[in-house]
């Protein structure tokens, strides 16, 4: 994926790591490296992407080369899909001391964390999660028709309705996971920093309190609610509290 240069200004200038910080970020970004298998990334993207998040500042693709120790190609790759990810952009080269000539083309992380997670999440929901419900839906599809031609093959009947309820389970997930990309950076964060104020013990109360509420009665509430503009739902946030204490109490 190819991006126009976002602006940087031509008389910033990229100071020189120290050796006690570029020792402590070089072991932070193999570090990364290792883990980003799990996270469903290429170790050099997740290397880079850490070296360039830690460096704060924009490089070159010859300075993130010499500084992890790759080849050009493999910076090059590995840059490429940092890109594609979401996780640095392309930026104007920085102007570096006695260089002269047009500056050419740097690589910054994204600075907000919560941007470039978004992206991440939604880069995985397109390489991983849709096509699982692809499978799901045609293996579904040839169990149905396996079953229409051997109706008394019992194993195909309990196949058939293992693979619907695993349908159901890798939809729901999928669903969840794809409304985080749609949000926007600072309502993730103010949504996710709410829910960490919370003890766990009154979450785990909530969510067992909703296990004893009927569906309908809980859909209704959440319809209602999301069709409130934000002063009435503040109103309407008071008047509940104030409710809920009665009652309580």
């Amino acid at each position: 994926m190819t991006a126009e240069p976002a602006t940087v200004k031509s008389h910033v200038s990229v100071a020189a790591p120290s050796p006690a910080a570029e020792e402590i970020r070089l072991r932070l970004a193999d570090a990364w490296g290792e883990m980003g298998a799990a996270w469903g990334v290429a170790p050099a993207i997740a290397r880079v992407h850490a070296y360039l998040m830690t460096r704060q500042a924009p490089l070159t693709e010859r300075e993130v080369r010499e500084a992890l120790g790759l080849s050009h190609r493999a910076a090059s790759l590995a840059l490429a899909d940092a890109e594609a990810w979401g996780l640095v952009e392309r930026v104007a080269e920085p102007r570096r001391v006695g260089r002269r000539g047009p500056a050419g083309a740097a690589y910054q992380a994204i600075g907000d964390h919560w941007r470039w997670l978004g992206r991440v999440v939604a880069e995985r929901k397109v390489r991983e999660g849709d096509p699982i419900i692809d499978v799901l839906e045609r293996t579904a599809k040839d169990v149905i028709a396996a079953s229409v031609t051997s109706p008394e093959d019992r194993d195909l009947a309990a196949l058939r309705e293992w693979i619907s309820t695993f349908l159901v389970f890798v939809r729901l997930f999928d669903r969840a996971v794809g409304l985080v990309p749609r949000l926007e950076p600072r309502e993730l964060e103010r949504a996710l920093r709410l829910l960490g104020e919370v003890p766990d013990a009154t979450v785990l109360r909530l969510v067992r309190l909703l296990d004893g509420l009927p569906d309908d009665d809980v859909l209704d509430l959440v319809e209602v609610v999301s069709k409130l503009s934000p002063t009435a739902a503040r109103r309407a946030t008071k008047l509940m509290s104030g409710v809920v204490r009665t009652v309580g109490g």
